[in-house]
Formats: structure tokens, C-alpha cells, sequence
């Protein structure tokens, strides 16, 4: 067959075609490639990264290209909107730009040269026109369509250019119907690219079927969220995922730590990394896929994702690699996904915990309303006040039945702070009877303490220092109960000048590990915790120990 026909042009050009779309299959199927193909949205570098593959596949196209009468036919176009089409204006211009000069200076003063440069021009303009206006799944049509106009102008050029006049027509007459239909690859290259890009529903699918086995096997561990529930999470996750390590954090503290370098980490270890404290701060996700600067420089890729309840970031999920390049898009959405099934367990056992240690405080009350010993104890000292004061024996009877009614009326509702100050006076009145001048309450309660605290959590902490605390030691003892105004928030202090707390009991009431028989601070501690995000601070002093806690005013809606 004749070298010119039009048939053997088309078929050549198709050929060319072919040899592209091969290529850019292969460059799809490169992890850091096909990666950027797959994004919505393109940083710079992307974009630059795009524009070379592109460029690149114009310039080779018309070096490829079949000499015809002194014109070169190729396949430039068709590389110019496929990628202006996927990648936007920039890339359809620069190309277009970069491709149609090169084909200029390659053959000054060729037939075909002038016109070639303009139509390179204005496809790399159409595409990115069509990328910004047309619908996504239309786009290889509008392109197909956009291709030939664009070949339609490249020959109406070279017939108006052309001298001899005859030279052109000769020249269009051969390769304008095979450059025209060899436009229709550049619907198959839009097409190839967009697979690529649909495959990210694939991916997604697959990764929530992993997150949900996740859940499913980490799940029994929410039940009671704990330094050892923490960590056996984190080693799930971290088989699961195949990662070198995983931890969990709260606002500031590392919850637990599982994987690679476990050993530099105790729970409860400061956060020190500055990605974490930033995520924190921001609650914007942090990737790092070549980190040179990090503390540890054993950790090459890192993702680190804000947990967060009701709006408000409580702590990080972070997972590390030791190599680079590890957080892929795939990774990224997995513990995107990850993050939000934490966040939501995590708030959903903070419900639990609150109603099972409302529970808890409930049936502690109910033991110590019932308690034959107290209850013996309060009415021996009302019997031994009737005969030598009987004022006084009647201010206890008002005093027992306030204290016995208020928990009666017991729920595990909010209630104002002054009601449970009040039971708390019953409750001392009566001990006061009991042990007389070895024990002295003093009060400071500023003015407009106006807020709302949990049932029984003053009273446990005010019985733990007499009971604990003054009785411990010889001679008298005071228990100081202060409420103090201190703008947002409301301080509560319960200082006593008894023997003073053991450093272990401390340790065990912040690690949860208080014996069950054991609840009366450590109830108390984790309720605030659970309600509040801080629970008591307890510290030994020189003489006695000292309780505190804070309840903000914006809690109280």
C-alpha cells in the first residue's frame, strides 16, 4: 500500500497512539505515579510532575512523527488535551506551549511549522477550558470532539499559509482524515487515566472492610478504656495495617505505645513531638513521608490523626514507619477511617464508664445510708446528747435525716453545688458529735459558686480525709473545705492535716488500678475524668494530703 495513502497514515498514527497509551499504562501502575493520578486536588509539585509526563509524550510524539511532503504527522495533540483534559489549564497550556515551540524550532520554515505552533496553542487552551466546564464523566467526548476541531484548524492553516498554495492542499489531502480520526485516542487515554482515578472507590472499599475488621476485633477492648485496653488496640492495629509502630495519646500524655522502640515509652510519658502538639492544636491530619528532622530519626513516614468527641479534639492516633514513602493515599483514608471508629468507641465507653461508675456511686451510697455501723454511730452520739444537750441532740436528728433524705432523693443527675455542700455539713455535723474536739471543719465557700456537680463527689473525698486522714493520727485535726470563684472555672480544694497519703495509693488511683473493694477516691477521680477530661489532683503535703478538682462554667449546659 502506498506509503501516503490515508489508510496507511491512520493506521501508522494509531500505532503511535497505541505505544502512548502503553506507556502511561505502565507509568499508572508506579506506586508515586499512580498516586498523584488519583488525587482530587494537586499540589504544585504534582502538577509539575504531570506536565513533564505530558511534555515529554508531545515532544516524543512529534519525533515519532511520519513525513509526509515535508510535514511531519504525529500524534502531539492528542498528548496536549489528554492532558489539559485530566489535569487542568497549566498543564494543557505549558505543554501546549512547550510541545508547539519545539515543533517550531525543529523545522523553521517547514510548511506545516506556523501552523503546528498554533494549534499546539490553542489545544493545550481548549482542554484546560473543557477540565474547568465540563462534567468529569463527558470529558473524553468534549476531548475526542475538541481534538479534531483542533486538526480541522491545524489544516485550514497550512492551506492558508502554505505557498505554493498546491503544496498545502497536496498535504492536507493526505493527512487530514488520519490526524482527524487519530483524535479518538485521546478519549481512550482520558478513559485509561480515569479508571485509574475510579479505582480510588475500589481502594476506598477495601480499606473500610479493613477498618470495620479493625473495629470488630478491637471492639472488646473499649468495653473499659485503660492503659491496657490502649495498647492492645494499638497492637491490633498495628499488625493489622503493617505498621512499625502505633500509639494512642490524649491531649498530652501518651496513652500507650506499641511496635518499634516501645521501650523509650512509659504510659503516661509527656508528648514531646511537635507534629503531635500541632495536630492537637489544629486538628488538622500531619504527614510525614520522608521526615530527615524527626527527634527519632528512625522513623522515616509518619501520619498522625486528631480522636475527636463532639466536636473537640481529645487526643491523636499516630502510626510510623521506619521507611520512607510509606503513607500512601490508601493508608491515608484507612486511618482517616480508623481515627473516627476510635473517636466514636472511645466517646460511646466514656458513656458507659460515666453510667456504670454512677452506678457504682449510687450503690455506695446505698451501702453507707444502710450502714448499721454509721448508723449506730450517729444515733449513739444523738442518745448521748439528749440528756446533757438536747438543742444539740435535735440538730443531729436534723442532721442524720438531711443526710439520709438527700440520699434517699439520690439520682445521677447534675445537682447544685450548694445541695451537695449541704449534705456534706450534715455529714460532719455528725462526725463532729462523734470525735468532738479532735476534729475541726473549716469552710471557705466564695460567693457565686453558682454551678452544677456530680451526686457524691464532695462527701467521699470529705470522709476519706477524716476517716484516713485525722483519725490516722493522734491529737486534733482539721479538714478544710474551700470553694473557690476563679473566673471560668470553679475550684474545689479538700485539704486535712491528718497522716497523709501514700504515694502507692496515688499511683494506683491514676493508673486505675484501685482494688474494687477500694472506690471511694478512685470513684470519684474517674467520674470527674470521665465527665470532665481531668480527674482529682491528689498530693501528699508536709503535713496532711490535699484533693482538688475543677469544674468549668461552659460545662454546665
Amino acid at each position: 500500500m502506498n506509503p501516503s495513502h490515508p489508510l496507511t497514515i491512520f493506521l501508522q498514527l494509531f500505532e503511535r497512539g497505541s505505544l502512548l497509551l502503553m506507556c502511561l499504562f505502565v507509568l499508572t501502575r508506579i506506586p508515586r505515579v499512580k498516586t498523584v493520578f488519583q488525587k482530587e486536588e494537586y499540589r504544585p509539585q504534582d502538577l509539575i510532575t504531570v506536565t513533564v509526563i505530558f511534555g515529554l509524550f508531545a515532544i516524543f510524539g512529534t519525533y515519532m512523527g511520519i513525513s509526509v511532503e515535508g510535514s511531519l504527522v504525529n500524534v502531539r495533540i492528542v498528548a496536549i488535551m489528554s492532558g489539559g483534559l485530566l489535569f487542568g489549564p497549566w498543564v494543557g497550556i505549558v505543554t501546549g506551549l512547550v510541545s508547539g515551540v519545539h515543533r517550531y524550532l525543529i523545522d523553521i520554515g517547514g510548511v506545516t511549522a506556523i501552523p503546528c505552533l498554533i494549534t499546539s496553542i490553542v489545544a493545550g487552551i481548549v482542554s484546560g477550558m473543557i477540565h474547568l466546564r465540563v462534567p468529569k464523566t463527558k470529558r473524553w467526548f468534549y476531548g475526542i470532539a475538541a481534538g479534531m476541531l483542533c486538526e480541522v484548524l491545524t489544516m485550514g492553516l497550512i492551506l492558508l499559509l502554505a505557498e505554493p498554495y498546491a503544496l498545502g492542499a497536496d498535504i492536507v489531502s493526505k493527512i487530514a482524515v488520519p490526524m482527524i480520526l487519530a483524535q479518538v485516542m485521546i478519549g481512550l487515554i482520558v478513559m485509561l487515566v480515569q479508571s485509574v482515578e475510579d479505582e480510588k472507590e475500589n481502594v476506598a472499599a477495601k480499606q473500610a472492610k479493613l477498618a470495620l475488621d479493625i473495629a470488630n476485633e478491637t471492639l472488646p477492648y473499649f468495653r473499659k478504656v485503660d492503659s491496657v485496653s490502649l495498647l492492645r488496640i494499638c497492637e491490633i492495629i498495628e499488625k493489622k495495617i503493617g505498621a512499625d509502630a502505633v500509639a494512642i495519646t490524649d491531649t498530652n500524655h501518651i496513652l500507650a505505645y506499641s511496635g518499634f522502640g516501645q521501650e523509650r515509652y512509659n504510659i503516661g510519658h509527656e508528648i514531646m513531638t511537635e507534629e503531635t502538639k500541632e495536630t492537637i492544636r489544629s486538628g488538622n491530619i500531619t504527614i510525614r513521608n520522608n521526615d530527615a528532622d524527626h527527634r527519632n530519626d528512625w522513623i522515616k513516614s509518619m501520619i498522625i490523626i486528631p480522636l475527636q468527641e463532639k466536636g473537640v479534639v481529645t487526643g491523636a492516633l499516630k502510626i510510623y514507619y521506619l521507611h520512607a514513602h510509606q503513607i500512601t493515599y490508601s493508608l491515608r483514608e484507612l486511618a482517616v477511617g480508623l481515627s473516627q471508629i476510635i473517636s466514636t468507641l472511645m466517646e460511646v465507653s466514656r458513656v458507659e464508664q460515666i453510667k456504670a461508675m454512677a452506678d457504682k456511686a449510687e450503690i455506695k451510697a446505698l451501702q453507707t445510708k444502710i450502714s448499721p455501723h454509721f448508723l449506730f454511730n450517729a444515733l449513739n452520739a444523738i442518745a448521748s446528747s439528749i440528756r446533757l444537750n438536747p438543742d444539740k441532740a435535735r440538730e443531729l436528728i436534723i442532721n442524720l435525716s438531711g443526710y439520709l433524705r438527700y440520699n434517699l432523693e439520690l439520682n445521677d443527675e447534675l445537682i447544685d453545688v450548694h445541695r451537695e455542700l449541704q449534705q456534706v455539713k450534715d455529714y460532719v455535723e455528725i462526725e463532729k458529735a462523734r470525735f468532738g474536739s479532735r476534729l475541726q471543719v473549716e469552710y471557705e465557700i466564695d460567693d457565686e459558686t453558682n454551678v452544677k456537680i456530680p451526686s457524691l463527689i464532695i462527701q467521699p473525698l470529705v470522709e476519706n480525709a477524716i476517716v484516713h486522714g485525722i483519725l490516722k493520727e493522734k491529737g486534733k485535726g482539721t479538714v478544710s473545705i474551700r470553694v473557690k470563684n476563679e473566673g471560668d472555672v470553679v475550684r474545689f480544694e479538700i485539704a486535712d492535716t491528718g497522716a497523709g497519703i501514700d504515694e502507692s495509693i496515688i499511683e494506683n488511683i491514676r493508673s486505675g488500678s484501685m482494688p474494687s473493694n477500694k472506690i471511694g477516691l478512685s470513684n470519684v477521680h474517674e467520674r470527674l475524668k470521665l465527665i470532665y477530661g481531668q480527674g482529682l489532683g491528689i498530693r501528699r503535703a508536709d503535713k496532711g494530703t490535699v484533693i482538688t478538682f475543677a469544674v468549668r462554667k461552659e460545662d454546665q449546659a
